[in-house]
């Protein structure tokens, strides 16, 4: 059927406009909208900056870790929350690590890793309310990028620029018919409308797990250990560390990956990393040396990946890291050399997830966390759908306890019948 075209003509068009141009009066538009805004650093005030810190809110919480039966929530470029989880119907703050620009991290007996910006950081955690800094690899990273926001680092100056989100609201005057405040507006890498902007942004278990003491990491990492080796993943390098001598940490090899690198899994004797435009596969039976196997392609897509037995799972979604559709790639790597995929499911806004002998989680960013029974790849069923919560990232562990973290607090869930979680405990974000 074809479509009716309307077609302006000349005449008209110019009377219109010169209408809109001879237009004196003042028009006062209120639009509200997001806006990057810079901040700066000098290198020794990030590098003096770690310090321990009685228990704190959560305010931006990013990634997830577990070792033990201690939590570490990373406060995204803030610090670490440290948490007893004992009992997880009733988990214990223990303290606040201060750390500038941290995000990721890893865990390894009693050593923490982490992230400040262009170093990675040892620390001590035998007493998790007395932790030390005992080792720091300096000048790793050149610039970073989290929630589509980016830092970098100025070796000449000594400084790290890095941005944070402001929400702005401002009224302008304009003439008459202009009216700006309904145009979308291109901020921070993002299109908002500045009618329908709010606060928020518009849009054993197979978990990360290392060996020889190592602690357990979710979907989103870009942290993970493997016996005497921390892999760290910047945006298209994968960098090594021997940490046989565990508070001191020496960079022994950085691996090209290409660019749009985002998270990486160790499962097994092997990586699996992914990517903007793929599924990256490492063999890492020589950790001191990984060799990639193989990439399985897709649609250029934010991309976290877990792996049970002969099945990748691959959650794909649109956002600053690209546009494809909103879906779950379920990939058969029986043969590493050659993934194949099995079937693709539609999703609404997959982020991270977690699989646990054939029982599947999706957290769907504002549309809330998804349970699934995967045992049957082809027939993927959904068991329930909590929609009240923001999820961002999953860790299941033990067959029943489900650790999740999203924008709105950290939460704890039963798994034992997954068709009905049950809510152990929440520490909800708290707003200024």
């Amino acid at each position: 059927m074809k479509k009716a075209i309307t077609i302006i003509k000349p005449f008209f068009a110019i009377v219109f406009l010169s209408t809109l141009l001879s237009c004196k009066d003042n028009c006062e538009v209120t639009r509200t909208y997001r806006q990057a805004v810079p901040v700066q650093m000098t290198l020794e005030s990030i590098r003096a900056g770690v310090r321990i810190l009685p228990p704190a809110d959560l305010k931006n919480p990013a990634k997830l870790y577990i070792k033990d039966n201690f939590l570490f929530i990373s406060e995204a470029k803030k610090g670490i929350h440290i948490i007893d989880n004992s009992n997880p119907s009733s988990p214990i703050k223990l303290s606040f690590l201060e750390i500038p620009g941290v995000v990721d991290m890893a865990v390894k007996n009693n050593t923490l890793y982490v992230d400040s910006y262009m170093d990675v950081v040892a620390l001590d955690i035998t007493d998790p309310t007395k932790i030390i800094e005992v080792g720091r690899q300096k000048n790793i990273f050149q610039n970073g990028l989290f929630n589509g926001i980016s830092w970098y680092y100025d070796a000449y100056n000594r400084m790290v620029t890095d941005y944070e989100w402001k929400i702005v609201t401002e009224t302008v005057k304009t003439d008459c018919g202009a009216s700006l405040g309904s145009w979308p507006m291109w901020i921070g890498g993002e299109f908002y409308d500045s009618f329908s902007f709010s606060n928020g942004s518009a849009k054993g278990p197979s978990v990360a797990q290392g060996t020889s003491g190592s602690g357990t990491g979710g979907s989103m990492a870009r942290f993970a250990i493997y016996e005497d080796y921390l892999y760290t993943i910047s945006q298209n390098n994968m960098t090594l560390f021997n940490i046989q001598n565990e508070q001191k940490p020496d960079s022994t090899a950085t691996i090209n990956l290409g660019w749009g690198i985002e998270t990486i899994f160790p499962y097994k004797d092997k990586l699996f990393i992914g990517s903007n435009t793929g599924m990256h596969i490492y063999d890492n039976s020589n950790p001191k040396s990984p060799q990639r196997i193989s990439v399985f392609q897709h649609a250029r897509a934010c991309d976290p990946v877990v792996v049970e037995g002969d099945i990748a799972y691959v959650t794909l979604r649109e956002g600053w890291c690209g546009a494809s559709p909103n879906r779950l790639d379920v990939v058969n790597v029986a043969d590493l050399t050659r993934p194949v995929l099995i079937k693709s499911y539609e999703m609404e806004n997959p982020h991270g997830l977690g699989v646990d002998n054939g029982k599947l989680f999706i957290c769907e960013g504002k549309f809330g966390l998804k349970s699934f029974d995967a045992n049957n790849t082809n027939d993927i069923k959904l068991q329930e759908h909590i929609k009240d919560v923001n999820a961002f990232d999953v860790i299941p562990l033990n067959g029943n306890l489900l650790l999740m973290v999203g924008s709105d607090g950290f939460y704890q869930y039963d798994y034992t019948d997954p068709k009905n979680l049950k809510l152990l405990s929440k520490i909800a974000v708290v707003q200024n």
